[in-house]
């Protein structure tokens, strides 16, 4: 892997981790685009992967470094008895909103690995994606003249768990984790930006988690020399790139609530019907 395979897979992976467009899907699309041959099972992959997920880890946890502060002081007690219950009960909607992807990729994580492998099956997905967006947006548009949109305080055990078995839709490529969990929280009547913020927050474990499993493997790995420092300089990139976008995207979901998902939706379809006629014809 070279320096300018490693920093576009950077830009990327900072960029489509946050923005509804799965990274996933554009993991295994970009570079069957591009002709790249990127073997997912060499030596050199694995500490790349690892360390691309810290540096996005590392962006999240500086954005909302106050929300997660005020978690720990709340749940240690230093905050005050309100303060120490709303943390508490927010930190278990977290965990409740995380559990379903834990378990659902836990037992289908070898099924779901192989579609990795196949191009025109990710852009299928990211088709699906888009219409998902697309069709999440107009049934919050329609339930939002009925009833009034919830604030993000008043977010239920049901809703959390409602929220993580959306999430689960992101373990296909091609589907994103971000937009699937958006969309269920507007389904579940609260507003872009709280939809967006809580989102954000259950990514990180999420990540964290992700990271933790493939560690034992690095630890284990035959890696070439040099790769980390490649991959040191990528999830530096990386880590800019998803502050950058964790910052653009939770300013644009507050100011745009009455169509937020529709732009990336629309891109979702177009990039999959070009990319897979590209790919179809190669």
């Amino acid at each position: 892997m070279t320096y300018l395979h490693a920093l576009l897979i950077a830009v990327l992976q900072g960029a489509t981790e946050l923005f509804p467009v799965s990274s996933l899907g554009h993991a295994v699309i970009v570079p069957a685009l591009l002709g790249w041959h990127l073997d997912q099972h060499a030596p050199v992959f694995l500490p790349f992967l690892v360390l691309l997920h810290v540096g996005t880890a590392a962006a999240l946890l500086g954005y909302f470094w106050r929300d997660w502060w005020a978690l720990a002081t709340g749940v240690l007690g230093l905050s005050g008895p309100d303060r120490g219950r709303e943390s508490r009960h927010i930190l278990a909607l977290l965990v409740l909103a995380t559990i379903p992807a834990v378990i659902v990729g836990g037992l289908l994580e070898h099924q779901v690995r192989r579609l990795f492998e196949a191009p025109i099956t990710a852009c299928y997905f990211l088709a699906a994606n888009g219409l998902l967006l697309i069709a999440g947006e107009h049934l919050r548009r329609r339930a939002a003249s009925s009833a009034p949109v919830r604030p993000l305080a008043t977010l239920t055990v049901i809703d959390a768990l409602v929220i993580g078995l959306w999430q689960c839709l992101a373990l296909l490529p091609g589907l994103s984790r971000s937009g699937a969990t958006i969309t269920g929280g507007l389904m579940r009547g609260i507003d872009h930006e709280a939809s967006a913020h809580f989102s954000f927050l259950i990514a990180l474990p999420v990540i964290l988690g992700a990271t933790a499993l493939e560690v034992p493997k690095l630890l284990h790995a035959d890696v070439p020399a040099g790769t980390f420092q490649i991959a040191t300089v990528a999830a530096v990139v990386a880590g800019l790139v998803a502050l950058a976008s964790t910052a653009f995207l939770m300013r644009y979901f507050r100011n745009n609530s009455r169509w937020a998902m529709d732009p990336f939706g629309y891109y979702c379809i177009v990039a999959a019907l070009v990319s897979g006629g590209v790919i179809y014809a190669a």
